[in-house]
């Protein structure tokens, strides 16, 4: 009987320190993210994405949290680039449940395309393990420079996409 008791209690503690041993390492964890999203050229000038937006390679963003009570910086990124496909990754170090933190707009290296659109001009994310979020991977909205000059197939884009107000405006331009 003492034997069993004896590997009971050992298996226990073993049960106890391993759990201990978890909470620790997701602990840890909770306080790394990875902010991942993408900066896109607007080329109809309309202020969201559609099937002939561009990616921009080379863009500049950068992360900036600010505490909701004094406003003061809790987070600054240093100045990303994005990659060839538009994308870029931020690593973060820290929760900032009492922050607002954006991923903004710097610039862009196209001279046809840096004029930063309102609507999307940054991108709020959560950075914090107390918001219900698992994973420390954070996607931000995608960011929107607008071209200087819509193309020409933006119409028919447009109509495509349902924008039916556009059909008396164009005329048989549209279809």
């Amino acid at each position: 009987m003492t034997k069993a008791s004896l590997i009971i209690l050992v298996s226990l503690a073993i049960c106890i320190l391993s759990s201990l041993n978890l909470a620790y390492g997701a602990a840890s964890d909770q306080n790394k993210f990875t902010v991942v999203g993408l900066v896109y050229c607007d080329t109809c000038r309309v202020e969201f994405q559609t099937s002939i937006s561009e990616p921009i390679s080379g863009a500049t963003v950068k992360l900036e949290c600010r505490n909701r009570t004094t406003e003061k910086f809790t987070f600054q990124s240093p100045e990303i680039t994005t990659d060839a496909r538009g994308s870029y990754k931020i690593e973060v170090t820290g929760d900032y449940e009492d922050s607002d933190c954006d991923v903004n707009l710097v610039k862009s290296p196209r001279a046809d395309c840096n004029d930063p659109t309102e609507a999307w001009r940054k991108a709020r994310v959560e950075l914090t393990a107390l918001d219900g979020v698992t994973g420390p991977i954070r996607f931000a909205n995608n960011l929107g420079f607008k071209k200087k000059e819509a193309l020409p197939g933006c119409k028919k884009v447009l109509t495509d996409m349902g924008y039916y107000e556009l059909k008396d405006e164009l005329g048989s331009e549209a279809v």
